[in-house]
């Protein structure tokens, strides 16, 4: 899985698996969209206005939680769209 954010376009992508050329777009809202491939797999969600929706609660960090663990990660997300 692959987490990419980009600051000019304040859009960030959660990516599963590698882009298929085919594909679906599922707009959920004005600030999401699924992408689904062809066998029915979802391969990556778009988040648009994405640095409001990082921050609602967390003040800004991305957190990764292992829930059979415990185990946590943090990372700070910085930069904001101009």
């Amino acid at each position: 899985m692959k987490i990419t954010y980009d600051p000019r376009y304040n859009i960030a992508y959660i990516r599963f698996s590698e882009k298929t050329t085919e594909a679906e777009a599922i707009r959920l809202s004005d600030e999401a969209v699924v992408d689904i491939a062809p066998d029915g797999t979802v391969y990556g969600i778009e988040l648009l206005n994405a640095n409001d929706q990082f921050r609602r609660e967390d003040g800004g960090e991305l957190v990764v939680i292992n829930e059979a663990t415990g185990r946590q990660s943090k990372l700070p997300l910085t930069g904001k769209a101009g």
